[in-house]
């Protein structure tokens, strides 16, 4: 289930956002008034979308959208006066911050929040992948310390080195990377 986060300093603004969300089949969803409360809650809870009405009370709305699409994997929509649309749009565009105008379109809202759920799910799962590959590497680079260490102080080969290390961890039954930071604790420290 998705979740939302709409911040707008007017009542009518959240109420009114509320029912556009519920409308697009999105019930999850968290409101405040102003960009501070924004950020405390989503240092406590991750959103799906936030949607931000600017002006807030305390800042524009665009530093708020800036600050979110740097720091958090979310889809962030930023709705903005007709007058200077354009002009905030290039403003965060390149930061992935998507901009309407108000009034808002029944219509193009629901587009948005669709392209923005998609464009939130791709960067979510390429966030993921690299997380996977930064891990990965982060092992093989542990496995291949140990492998040195190996070479170092038993005077073992490169190959030598792995198959010890893979076969302590068969006969072990423990993942390689604990193997490899056995033996760099073993022999480094």
């Amino acid at each position: 289930m998705c979740s939302v986060l709409i911040v707008s300093s007017s009542d009518k603004g959240r109420v009114m956002l509320s029912e556009l969300c519920k409308s697009c089949s999105l019930t999850n969803i968290a409101t405040t008034s102003d960009a501070e409360r924004a950020r405390d809650l989503l240092h406590k809870k991750s959103f799906d979308i936030i949607i931000i009405n600017s002006p807030l009370s305390d800042e524009s709305g665009k530093e708020l959208s800036l600050f979110i699409a740097e720091n958090y994997y979310t889809g962030v929509l930023l709705l903005v006066k007709k007058d200077n649309a354009d002009e905030v749009s290039a403003l965060v565009q390149d930061a992935g911050v998507f901009v309407l105008h108000k009034p808002v379109n029944r219509y193009l809202f629901s587009q948005s929040i669709k392209l923005i759920l998609a464009y939130s799910k791709r960067i979510r799962g390429l966030y993921n992948k690299t997380i996977k590959l930064e891990t990965k590497i982060e092992e093989t680079q542990l496995i291949n310390r140990a492998k040195c260490v190996l070479i170092q102080y038993l005077k073992m080969t490169e190959s030598q080195a792995h198959r010890y290390i893979e076969k302590q961890a068969m006969d072990l039954r423990r993942p390689k990377r604990a193997i490899a930071e056995s033996i760099i604790k073993t022999y480094e420290y």
